[in-house]
């Protein structure tokens, strides 16, 4: 595109007035169009008879200069790193919210802006942190979500618990009822409308109180991880739902200590292998390293 030049200064050409500052301004608001493509990067190439569109009265993105740490990208998907508070995906088709999805999407229009496409493949809680997987085309969707339902990926998360796991590793194998009620789930009674789930969780580290654990979802039901340690007694430290009030331990708890440590999973259209895997975030890392200053371990923590 030898032809091309910054999208900034394309818009400056049809717009006389606008000052440099400006025209990067409205761009990175999302107010600026190129082939009928919202665009938010001013140093975007642009052809010499392209199409551009600034309307003023758009709504500015929310965040638009964030940008989620990409983990793992092929033509098929992409999988970022989602931050704790921050939504998986709307709550309603038409709601304006920030969201993962969202933030993908706006990336997607960078890299293909005339054949955008962004689909979600599964979930993370608000409050839950790590690897989130999306579809870059539709087949990739289709079958990445075959991948998710048949269980075909290996999911894998780190989770910091109250009280004292009864063993090195457990499974908890009970189903989830099809109710979702005041914010919550719950486990199903005999004969009750519920789905399997099954969790399997192993100690990592023991503390005074609580412990680190390895969790694995053999099945990806809403709020599966936090129900099911709850279930057992071993709620997750800072779950407003499932979880208690812990007065023994010396912490603040910012959120849920749950994180996405790890996806795995054969590419279903190349067969490339793939295995990503999200390091601790920062609120995870510091109350990990609270509870390793202030608690006791005890010996044979497993490593």
């Amino acid at each position: 595109m030898t032809d091309a030049r910054r999208l900034d200064l394309a818009l400056i050409a049809l717009h006389p007035g606008l000052s440099r500052r400006k025209a990067r301004d409205v761009i990175e608001k999302g107010q600026v169009s190129v082939e009928g493509a919202v665009v938010t990067e001013a140093g975007h190439p642009v052809p010499p008879r392209a199409r551009i569109e600034w309307d003023p009265n758009r709504k500015a993105q929310p965040r638009v200069r964030s940008s989620l740490p990409i983990l793992y990208r092929d033509d098929d998907l992409v999988v970022i790193e989602k931050p704790a508070g921050l939504l998986s995906v709307p709550t309603a088709p038409e709601a304006q919210e920030d969201t993962a999805l969202a933030r993908v999407e706006d990336f997607v229009r960078h890299l293909t802006p005339r054949r955008p496409f962004v689909g979600a493949v599964h979930r993370l809680d608000r409050d839950t942190s790590g690897a989130l997987a999306f579809a870059l085309t539709p087949q990739a969707r289709q079958a990445l979500r075959s991948l998710f339902r048949e269980h075909r990926v290996d999911r894998r998360y780190a989770a910091l618990v109250a009280g004292e796991p009864p063993g090195p590793e457990g499974i908890v194998d009970l189903p989830i009822h099809d109710v979702y009620q005041g914010g919550k789930r719950r486990i199903a009674g005999a004969d009750q409308p519920s789905r399997p789930a099954l969790t399997r969780w192993r100690v990592v580290e023991r503390f005074r109180g609580a412990a680190l654990l390895e969790v694995t979802l053999e099945t990806g039901r809403q709020h599966q991880i936090r129900l099911h340690l709850s279930h057992i007694g071993l709620p997750v430290l800072g779950d407003p739902v499932y979880g208690q009030e812990v007065r023994r331990l010396p912490l603040r708890l910012p959120r849920q200590m749950l994180h996405a440590r790890l996806l795995a999973f054969v590419q279903p259209l190349s067969g490339r292998q793939v295995r990503v895997e999200s390091p601790l975030p920062v609120d995870f890392a510091r109350v990990l390293a609270v509870l390793r200053r202030h608690a006791t371990r005890r010996p044979g923590a497993l490593a």
